[in-house]
């Protein structure tokens, strides 16, 4: 697809093409290199908890939530680490395609991330009586974000729907407590 180049699915559901350069929702605090070694690391240390997490017996519900919260980190890594190298750029007229390593638009961990789920489920106008957006055009959930990112959200909505207590309780519980 070129870069900004959307298909209609359903009035409410585009694919839309567009590149990430830095965090969620576009966000850009820190450079690329950090942003991308940062996510390396909470990686580790996600998988290093992952596997504490298993040996004690945590819940599967638990696990699986903490399992998408590192597999969507993984894949986000994967664009920002390879994507800039083996892709030249995508522009609105042309179409990003394979290159020989080295000759992409980026170096090594300065990558975009591939975005491409847009789901404007309202898009209208703001009635003009409504004080200062009055007339203005409203879209509820513009987003645009890809399949990692859901990961990584719906692992954490479901952690703080469905296990904030259970994980308060477990490491506070007595025999977690090291000699004490």
């Amino acid at each position: 697809m070129y870069w900004h180049e959307s298909i209609r699915i359903t009035d409410w559901f585009y694919i839309f093409f567009t590149e990430n350069n830095g965090m969620a929702f576009g966000m850009e605090i820190f450079n690329k290199l950090f942003l991308t070694v940062f996510r390396i690391g909470a990686v580790v240390f996600g998988c290093w908890y992952l596997h504490r997490i298993i040996k004690r017996n945590f819940k599967t519900g638990y696990i699986v939530c903490i399992s998408l919260i590192i597999a969507g980190a993984i894949g986000n890594i994967i664009d920002s680490v390879f994507y800039g190298v083996i892709f030249n750029a995508s522009t609105t007229s042309q179409i990003a395609h394979f290159v020989p390593i080295g000759e992409g638009y980026s170096s090594w961990f300065h990558g975009r991330v591939v975005d491409m789920f847009y789901f404007p489920i309202i898009d209208t106008n703001w009635p003009d009586w409504v004080p200062v957006v009055g007339g203005d055009h409203f879209i509820f959930f513009s987003p645009i974000f890809n399949f990692a990112d859901a990961a990584i959200s719906c692992g954490i909505i479901a952690l703080l729907i469905f296990y904030s207590k259970y994980l308060n309780d477990s490491h506070n519980h007595p025999e977690n407590k090291e000699n004490k």
